[in-house]
Formats: structure tokens, sequence, C-alpha cells
């Protein structure tokens, strides 16, 4: 049974066009941003990375309400002769908020395995 768990949903806007890129290993990487509020506090902006993207993802676009699920990840990486890190959130899928079905199927599976 593992020790922890890396689970995050993130309900939010996408706020500004996603970006795509090939990265050497040949891999696709998406990269939006979200723009997260709730009623209490102040609007939270969230960066996202989406590894090879579903065809999907091609028509997502700024504003659009989406629900991301995936993992919270920090890497490290060099920048200008030193080395810089950055937290982010690594979807394994984003959603569109309005799709309750799909959402509900892809979310039930991982908090079985929360085993709360």
């Amino acid at each position: 049974m593992p020790v922890g768990s890396n689970l995050v949903v993130l309900r939010g806007l996408i706020r500004r066009d996603p970006e795509f890129r090939v990265l050497a290993s040949g891999d696709e990487l998406m990269s939006p941003d979200l723009t997260v509020r709730s009623d209490e506090a102040p609007a939270e902006s969230v960066p996202v990375v989406w590894p090879n993207p579903a065809a999907a993802a091609v028509k997502l676009v700024e504003g659009d309400d989406v629900v991301v699920v995936g993992r919270i990840r920090r890497r490290f990486f060099r920048a200008g002769g030193s080395t810089a890190t950055r937290t982010e959130v690594h979807a394994e899928k984003i959603l569109s908020a309005r799709s309750g079905v799909r959402i509900r199927s892809v979310l039930e599976p991982r908090v079985e395995d929360l085993n709360l």
C-alpha cells in the first residue's frame, strides 16, 4: 500500500490561450495557466503542464472553464547559469467543466485509491 498520494483536482478558467511545444525528447507539451477563484479568497494563478495532451486539447482556449486532474510536481532546471525551480500541476486529464459524467468517471477510481 502506498504511503502517500499526490492527487490534484482544480477547476478554473484558462487564463490565456495554451502554449504548445515539442520537447527535445519528441514529446509534446501543453502549458495552460488557470485562474482559480473561490468566494472567500482572491484569485490564484496556477501553472499547469500536460505532457502528450489528448488531440482535443487544441480546442482549449482562453476563458474555457475546465477541470484538471493530475499531481503536483516540482522540477529543477538550469537557467542563466544557476539552478531554478518551478512548482506546477502535472495534468493527466483536462476536461470541460460541463462534462460532469466524464469528470466523475475520471475521479472515482482515484478517490478509491486514496483508501479513505
